[in-house]
């Protein structure tokens, strides 16, 4: 599905901030910023990376903040009847 697609199905862009705790010094947080095209409320594609990182990354996960928004609503979607050329 293309980007437009997605975003008419309901997508938006997600962007999560991943505090974890370094491996090396577990009292040190780190930032990892994540960002893709989601689906909200549930977040598949979040959950799936959070899951694959829990499996496969050494650093435990402190918290998660996850901030969404729309590319496009549906008031910016129109339909053309007619189409010209210019020459």
């Amino acid at each position: 599905m293309h980007e437009i697609e997605q975003q008419l199905h309901g997508y938006r862009l997600t962007t999560a901030e991943i505090l974890y705790h370094m491996p090396d010094h577990p009292s040190v947080l780190q930032s990892f910023i994540w960002q893709f095209m989601d689906l909200a409320p549930r977040y598949p594609k979040l959950s799936k990376f959070l899951s694959f990182w829990e499996l496969n990354i050494d650093g435990d996960i402190h918290s998660v903040s996850v901030a969404g928004r729309k590319l496009i609503t549906p008031a910016e979607v129109r339909n053309f009847r007619d189409c010209g050329y210019i020459h």
